[in-house]
């Protein structure tokens, strides 16, 4: 069949892999001049089964309510009315009673994901700064740890093989990693590292050179007059997916979420090649190489802008010096870009109720790295 995919970034890239691997005509449209130029250009790097736990909790939503006035809280809501952003907590809420279910399926969904990664990367000979050292979780907060110990008993379930780690245990693990005020960890080698948007653009010079896709430069407006000159359309366009979905009579609830990234060049020798996670912060790192480090993090509810605030940039400047005390931070480059969450913290995986030549492969919020490649296989099968 004649393909169009709207949205070159992780999502659509890997989405177009497995169509043109299966003989469809692929062409995959974006505004942008590149790949993966969005929210697959700098964000956390992680492909992190450890990741899973859906973010729905009573616990999450009265830290948000306390954070409300503290600009550079690790979750920040924008107190700016918002029709569509109320909807979306409401929604939200009542996705709570389906935080472990959700977060079991979303850790299969990760770790099945990330040997479909290697698979790629293995039979196309592509080169993503990948790093295999596993992802540390470090807390400081008790009841942090306390719930990452009943998290974990669901990630056993999944398949996921992640244990307890003590101070000592934790400094073996990450040398570089100041353990100060750290009461314990969680440690496991499944998960890896890779820089997301050099690995796009491999793949899509991959898909051009040997699977005959077809990149263009456009502006998509309506879903059914995408269809012209093409059998079916595949929506993988990340927050404009609700737009585009909405031209044709069809609801997605996906609300923009802003994370920040901040990319340390030359970091020195005393900083980490582990990956970790402060969950309690909400920040991430991941070594792309050895000349950068990459920390991203926080969450912020505050509408369809990508304006880099230094009011969040800062914190994850010191929550680097206060981790690493010997990192060299003297060249950092800032970066911010909008998730597509959707209430649940699941990702869309289906077919248009409006019309049956439009699928939707969307809505993959703060895992669009870590899951991608799963809901990429799934949706081809699904056609």
């Amino acid at each position: 069949m004649k393909v169009r995919i709207i949205g070159s970034g992780i999502t659509g890239i890997t989405t177009a892999y497995y169509l043109a691997k299966n003989n469809h005509q692929v062409t995959i449209a974006d505004e942008r001049r590149y790949p993966a130029m969005a929210t697959s250009y700098a964000n956390g790097c992680q492909i992190s089964a450890s990741n899973s736990e859906t973010w729905n909790s009573w616990k999450n939503i009265i830290q948000g309510s306390k954070w409300l006035f503290k600009k550079d809280a690790p979750l920040l809501i924008s107190l700016k009315p918002d029709l569509n952003k109320y909807k979306w907590f409401i929604k939200f809420i009542t996705a709570i009673s389906d935080r472990k279910d959700n977060t079991l399926e979303t850790c299969k969904m990760a770790l099945n994901s990330g040997s479909l990664y290697k698979l790629i990367a293995n039979e196309e000979n592509i080169e993503f700064d990948m790093v295999e050292k596993g992802i540390l979780h470090i807390y400081k907060n008790l009841n942090e740890f306390k719930l990452a110990k009943e998290t974990n008993k669901i990630y056993k379930l999944a398949g996921l093989d992640r244990w307890e780690v003590n101070k000592n245990e934790i400094t073996n693990i990450e040398p570089s990693l100041s353990n100060e005020n750290i009461i314990g960890g969680f440690y496991n080698t499944t998960d890896f590292t890779g820089d997301i948007h050099k690995f796009c653009m491999e793949l899509s010079n991959v898909l051009e050179n040997k699977y005959n896709v077809k990149f263009i430069k456009h502006h998509a407006n309506n879903l059914n007059e995408e269809l012209n000159n093409f059998d079916l359309v595949i929506v993988c366009a990340g927050i404009d997916s609700k737009r585009l979905a909405s031209s044709i009579g069809d609801n997605l609830s996906i609300y923009p979420v802003k994370g920040y990234s901040i990319t340390i060049n030359k970091p020195g020798t005393n900083s980490p090649w582990v990956s970790l996670l402060d969950d309690e912060k909400k920040i991430v790192t991941a070594r792309l190489g050895s000349e950068r480090l990459r920390i991203a993090g926080t969450a912020e509810f505050s509408g369809y802008n990508t304006d880099i605030k230094w009011d969040r940039v800062r914190p994850l400047i010191r929550w680097a010096e206060t981790n690493f005390p010997d990192i060299n931070t003297e060249d950092i480059k800032p970066w911010a870009g909008l998730r597509p969450m959707t209430p649940n913290m699941m990702p869309i995986i289906k077919q248009s109720k409006k019309n049956k030549n439009i699928f939707y492969n969307t809505g993959h919020g703060h895992l669009g790295w870590t899951l991608s490649a799963f809901t990429a296989k799934k949706i081809s099968e699904l056609i």
